[in-house]
This record gives C-alpha cells, structure tokens and sequence, in this order.
C-alpha cells in the first residue's frame, strides 16, 4: 500500500493534536494561516542547527504564544536570553509585514510569547534523528553508512520496537537519483493505536538536495482514561 498520508495526520483524531490551535471567521482565516506559514518556515531556516523536534503555535485573544521543543535548548534561548529576544523581534516584523497585505482586517496587535521546552534524552525523536542524518550526508559521509548508524542509534533505545529510514536523490553524488531504505523490527503503518513517530530533512549537497524521511515505532498508544 501507498504511503500517501502523514502518520501524525492518519493518528490526529486517535492520539496526536493539532499544531496550530486556534479559531477565527472566514476572513481572517487567510490571514491567520499565512502567518503560521511565515513563522514556520523562518524558525525552520533560522533554527537549522538546533534540532527542531516540533513548533506549536497557539491563540487566544490577543496572544500568540508558539512552543519549541528542542534538543539543544541553549543555542535557541542564548546567553541571558539574547537569542530569544532577537528570535522574537524578527518573528513580529514578519507579522508585520504580513499585517500590511490585509490593511481592511483591523486586526489588534498581538502579545508575542516564545517558550522553549528541552527534548528529554530518553525519548527519541524522528525529526531530530532525521536532522542528525541530514548533517551527517551534508559532511560528505556515505549515505549506507549514515543510514545504518542512524538506525543503530535508534534502536539502542530499548522502548523502541522498530525503525525505518529512507533516502532519496542524487545519492553519493551519482548520475541518476534513486530511494534507498533501511529498516528494523516491526513498523504497522496501518495500526491507529500504533505510536509511530515520523520525521524528515533534506540535506543540501553539492550535488543536490537528499531527502530524508525517519520512521520510529514506540509501541502502542495507551490513553490516560
């Protein structure tokens, strides 16, 4: 079977959550979603090298309060939350300069809050890991190599009952682009109650863009109630 839709989005309704969480009416819908567009896409960029496991935006009212969860939290926050403060400054010209394409809205100026939560050591992410990998193949290391390694950092973890990573493009700088994978244990796609952790990166090379996508089976979901 085809892998057409997102893990997280097939388990949204069983186990995950959205990551935007808020409401609005018809017409400020465009405008609220280019702005989760446009913080997104400059922490991706800006935050390259910190690992970015995920980024929540939330609203309610006039805040706006986005969460980061990072696996090198220091890097982001900076020496006596420096980095921060400037992270927050570029993200509010951004809404600015998005304010101005719906000047008829009347829209409010927004409370800005930036939270930035550490990725526990014991709980493996796929986006990290993929991230991990992206740098890895951007240093000229060989994509099997990669691939295993990051295949047996994953399954040292004992809570993990399987895992799978794929690659694909102009690997080792070959001629023709193709998809390779490697993969351990048990990985039921299909299964809602199945945890399964999902990530991806590219890496830019010299001789082209390497994408890389990371499966992680943590076992089944238990709910709390």
């Amino acid at each position: 079977m085809g892998h057409k839709i997102h893990p997280k989005s097939f388990r949204l309704s069983v186990q995950n959550t959205w990551s935007s969480k808020w409401l609005t009416n018809k017409k400020k819908f465009p405008y609220l979603l280019e702005e989760d567009w446009g913080i997104r896409e400059y922490l991706r960029k800006r935050l390259r090298q910190t690992e970015v496991d995920s980024v929540s935006i939330e609203r309610f009212g006039n805040n706006l309060k986005i969460t980061l969860r990072v696996s090198k939290p220091g890097i982001v926050i900076g020496r006596g939350g420096k980095d921060i403060e400037s992270l927050k400054k570029h993200i509010e010209a951004i809404l600015g300069r998005i304010s101005k394409k719906y000047p008829g809205q009347n829209l409010s100026k927004r409370v800005l809050s930036i939270n930035v939560e550490e990725v526990p050591k014991n709980d493996v992410s796929a986006t990290v890991v993929a991230q991990e990998l992206a740098a890895q193949i951007e240093h000229r290391s060989t994509f099997r190599r990669t691939m295993k390694k990051g295949l047996e950092h994953i399954l040292q973890n004992p809570a993990i009952a399987g895992a799978k990573i794929r690659m694909s493009g102009r690997l080792d700088g070959n001629e023709i682009s193709r998809a390779e994978w490697l993969s351990k244990g048990t990985i039921p796609l299909q299964t809602l109650r199945a945890n399964i952790d999902y990530g991806e990166a590219t890496a830019f090379c010299s001789y082209g863009a390497v994408g890389i996508k990371v499966w992680i089976y943590k076992g089944e979901f238990i709910p709390n109630n």
